[in-house]
């Protein structure tokens, strides 16, 4: 008997309804961005409620997005920079500080899906005294599900999933955090789908384009917008180690005719890779009969075996993340297919998820068993397999698709190509006083179409180098609603969202978005209005990275006043030269922006100190 009175109390807790507490900050999405939102907030002493769809708060970092997406090391740090110092912590202490896992983790920039899961959790654990995670806890974007009084959001209905029942939850100010956008969608923020043509801000990239990966754009790339939305596909955790493999077994729904044009790219070698420019038939033909032989391709850019469908990069204990393969023409991700997503509901995302995550296991099914293929390559295939100890309430399946974009709203202010782009050769992109992080990612969005007859590539699939940028308060400040922040769906077009969409970026603008949000309480204004320069000093403090210095450690004693006086103009190069001498161009420079008399010499460290206390 008593042990029924426990199973019956511990069902019954699942179903605890906290429907009738009021929050300072409610946080739709479990993601990154929306954990470091709640993490962010609730170390300022606000009372958070966290909600997520699934049965598992992480998003793609707890579901095989284990590379981390940062072109320069220390451009983005803060909490960001916490949830890398905790995944090298786990490794090293578990497998000691000189084993592989530890090379392996990259200095935590590389960690397996569980690990990034439990560092998460973890530090959400550790302020559970203000944080309410409640999982299984769907959001649809009907306009019915949102309340709005004077432009400000008072509750949300939520849909329990593991009852049924419908939950409505009270705040003082709300965050999207999912993919979608779906919160900010149902106030009824502007938002667009889809793709901006190269006529509306001029960015490299935009609108229709196709190009060899790494070569220039074609002739018969238009440049024109439309709907189309970059593909998704699912990060793979696939491991070649025996003791710890699953083999891929053959989808219910198996569709050969997905993957059969792969098979004359395999034997020849034809890829999307800009080497191909210098390929001709001949040499295609020449390839084959190599590879009939019993050898690997010798085609200059080709890729063997399970690497000719996917970009895998290593995670510690022998696992990848295993992500699309872009020189492909056919690889994990499925393009087309999922234009409807960023505005479809639940049902239909559901489906669609199931349909790739089959596309995705009979690609692997293919390549590893199909008879038209060289005997040699599926062999070279065959040692992967899914990781065992990996999702193992989801046939060791990821649980979650990688949705790489979706609605795109219109801020206070709106990113574009531009403000990730040199103002000129060697110079910086433009620096915002009101930056709440910096970050560096490649403009880069995958394909938004299939294979098409006679193309080099597929469409929408580019990459165009950036630098180290400031992204401002603006862009996760939408317009029209006064109490609601968007870290996630943040503001911007397509080419710049596609800077923004990593998951280093969504976490720093989490964290900014929770001192925003404890700032506004507590001064009772709206979100627009909230003084950035008090989220700035905050995150500085909390070692947060604003602008971008080469030369400057996060650990030099005046790290906190080279961000403050350089996202204010004072250090426009890529050096700070905090020990430098003061020079005629400085001492101009900061005598018009101090609006007082700056002489040259003496030591910049000091000077710069000297103007701050004035200006301060």
């Amino acid at each position: 008997m008593k042990r029924v009175i426990i199973i019956l109390y511990v069902i019954l807790s699942c179903f605890t309804s906290y429907a009738g507490e009021r929050y300072d900050v409610v946080i739709v999405g479990g993601t990154p961005g929306g954990i470091m939102t709640a993490i962010s907030a609730a170390r300022e002493g606000k009372k958070i409620l966290l909600l997520e769809r699934t049965a598992y708060i992480g998003g793609l970092p707890a579901n095989g997005l284990g590379a981390t997406d940062l072109a320069t090391r220390g451009a983005t740090t803060g909490l960001f920079q916490e949830f890398l110092d905790r995944n090298l912590k786990h490794y090293t202490d578990k497998y000691g500080a000189g084993s592989q896992q530890v090379k392996d983790c990259n200095g935590g920039f590389y960690f397996e899906p569980s690990v990034a899961y439990n560092t998460l959790q973890t530090m959400l654990n550790e302020r559970n005294d203000l944080i309410t995670v409640l999982t299984m806890r769907q959001f649809d974007s009907d306009p019915r599900h949102v309340q709005l009084e004077n432009d400000r959001i008072t509750s949300i209905q939520i849909l329990n999933r593991n009852n049924q029942e419908t939950e409505t939850y009270r705040g003082k100010v709300f965050v999207d955090a999912t993919y979608e956008g779906d919160l900010a969608a149902a106030a009824g923020v502007r938002f667009r789908v889809g793709r901006e043509g190269k006529s509306e801000f001029d960015e490299p990239g935009a609108g229709k384009v196709y190009k060899y990966w790494g070569g220039k754009e074609q002739d018969c790339s238009t440049f024109i917008g439309d709907n189309a939305i970059q593909a998704y596909n699912y990060r793979l955790c696939l491991t070649d180690d025996p003791s710890n493999m699953i083999p891929i077994q053959k989808p219910s729904n198996y569709n050969r005719e997905d993957y059969q044009s792969l098979i004359e790219d395999i034997w020849t070698g034809r890829h999307t890779g800009v080497q191909m420019e210098q390929v001709t038939p001949e040499i295609l033909e020449e390839n084959r009969k190599h590879i009939a032989k019993g050898n690997p391709t010798k085609l200059p850019g080709d890729r063997w075996g399970i690497h000719k469908i996917t970009n895998m990069k290593r995670m510690p204990n022998a696992k990848t993340d295993a992500n699309n393969q872009h020189l492909s023409f056919v690889s994990t991700d499925l393009p087309e297919e999922n234009w409807p997503w960023p505005t479809s509901g639940w049902e239909w995302r559901d489906k669609y998820a199931e349909r790739l995550k089959e596309y995705t296991l009979g690609l692997l099914w293919f390549v590893q068993n199909d008879k038209e293929l060289p005997a040699h390559f599926r062999k070279a295939t065959r040692k992967w397999g899914l990781a065992k100890d990996e999702y193992a309430d989801n046939a060791n399946f990821p649980r979650q698709v990688y949705v790489r974009e979706g609605r795109r709203f219109e801020g206070e202010h709106f990113f574009t190509a531009h403000d990730a782009l040199p103002v000129s050769r060697g110079q910086r992109p433009p620096v915002y006083a009101t930056s709440i992080t910096s970050s560096d990612y490649a403009l880069d969005s995958h394909a938004v179409r299939k294979r098409e007859p006679g193309k080099i590539n597929l469409e929408g699939f580019i990459s165009y180098g950036a630098a180290p940028y400031t992204v401002p308060y603006g862009v996760i400040v939408p317009k029209g609603v006064d109490n609601l922040l968007i870290p996630v769906p943040a503001s911007g077009s397509h080419i710049g969202f596609s800077t923004l969409r990593m998951e280093p970026c969504w976490m720093a603008l989490g964290q900014a978005a929770g001192l925003a949000a404890s700032i506004g309480i507590d001064k009772n204004m709206k979100m627009k209005n909230v003084d950035v320069s008090l989220i700035q000093e905050k995150l500085i403090a909390q070692h947060a990275t604003l602008i971008y210095f080469r030369d400057l450690p996060a650990n030099d004693p005046d790290y906190a006043l080279a961000q403050y006086m350089g996202i204010r103009g004072y250090l426009p190069e890529w050096n700070a030269q905090l020990d430098g001498t003061v020079d005629k161009k400085t001492a101009t420079l900061w005598s018009a922006l101090s609006r007082t008399k700056v002489e040259e010499g003496g030591i910049r460290r000091t000077k710069l100190q000297e103007i701050y206390e004035k200006i301060k």
